[in-house]
């Protein structure tokens, strides 16, 4: 990302949090958002899938600390002011804050922006440029790096996404995936992989311009949604429906399992709705342990009756106790 690109763009805003948000809200504001303007959930949108470009930017920079650092150092510094060369009256010609960046670190930072991690830190990197801060070396230090400092600089890291489908998330999978500068490179998603998580890609990311040792990629991870099964953990739960005379007498039925043949499940004579009935084994396997399959019964009340049918039902009801299931509730919210 362009450095200028940090003093046009309010990322907390775009996110909607404030400045001091903590790590795990911000989480949650992205993955909201996220949810809300992912193109599969807005097919042939186009102003959600620029609205879900820019969140993700958003998310990319200040969702990871190192990045977050610089970007409120640069926001404090220059509050949205644009540096141009004296004369420049706005131009976009040479002299500005871009240009800067872009010639210290090979002409990229309008594309990938920066990623200064030597030490010094923001304030001595503009000590050096500008004759404050002392430290000697200069840029033409035989030691390497940055003003002779550390030795050869490293690569800049570079942020990406991928989406993938349910099963791949679950059961794990090998990737292609095409980086910015064209390569292919093949990525190993773990088992067990959740929506949001992070994949670090060591060694792939941009070259070091002194011939120090290349960046990362940080890959973060979207799962589609099953129509079926979601995540709870290890383990996967489903809605199982059952009709009424099943619930009542119990019996014998089958559920699906993911990616695999369905399995046989015994629903108890009197089972309610919503009582989870749990297949061991049946879950997400990961190296680190194995989930279950969670069933969570619920009765289907039959919406056409014939008039046989309506009259057996009505005898059936005359038939059973005379009792309201709902006297309890209803002398609990007395209480």
């Amino acid at each position: 990302m362009a450095s200028q690109d940090w003093f046009d763009k309010d990322f907390y805003k775009v996110l909607g949090v404030s400045k001091d948000v903590t790590p795990a809200d911000l989480k949650k504001a992205y993955r909201k958002l996220a949810r809300k303007y992912h193109p599969d959930s807005n097919p042939g949108n186009p102003a959600a899938e620029a609205k879900f470009k820019e969140i993700s930017e958003a998310h990319s920079v200040i969702g990871d600390p190192a990045q977050r650092k610089e970007y409120d150092a640069v926001r404090a510094m220059g509050g949205g002011a644009r540096f141009t060369a004296p004369g420049g009256g706005g131009s976009q010609q040479g002299g500005g804050f871009d240009d800067v960046f872009g010639g210290m670190f090979g002409g990229g930072a309008r594309q990938q922006g920066y990623s200064y991690q030597q030490q010094g830190g923001f304030d001595d990197l503009l000590g050096g440029m500008f004759g404050r801060g002392g430290g000697g070396g200069g840029f033409g230090s035989s030691t390497g790096g940055f003003r002779g400092y550390g030795g050869p600089t490293r690569g800049r890291d570079v942020v990406a996404s991928t989406t993938v489908d349910f099963i791949t998330a679950t059961h794990g999978d090998q990737i292609t995936l095409q980086t910015q500068d064209g390569r292919a490179i093949k990525v190993r998603i773990p088992a067990g992989v959740a929506d949001g998580q992070k994949i670090k890609l060591r060694g792939q990311g941009q070259h070091s311009p002194d011939g120090g040792e290349a960046g990362d990629i940080v890959l973060t991870v979207t799962v589609r949604k099953h129509p079926v099964f979601e995540r709870d953990g290890l383990n996967l739960r489903l809605h199982v429906p059952v009709t009424f005379v099943e619930a009542a007498l119990g019996a014998t039925i089958e559920v699906p399992t993911l990616g695999g043949a369905p399995v046989k499940l015994r629903i108890a004579p009197g089972t309610p709705s919503g009582r989870v009935l749990r297949v061991k084994g049946r879950g997400v396997v990961t190296p680190k342990g194995t989930g279950d399959l969670l069933a969570e019964v619920q009765v289907a009340v039959p919406s056409h009756l014939s008039k046989e049918a309506e009259e057996k039902l009505t005898a059936f009801a005359a038939a059973l106790p005379d009792e309201n299931p709902r006297d309890e509730l209803l002398a609990r919210a007395r209480d």
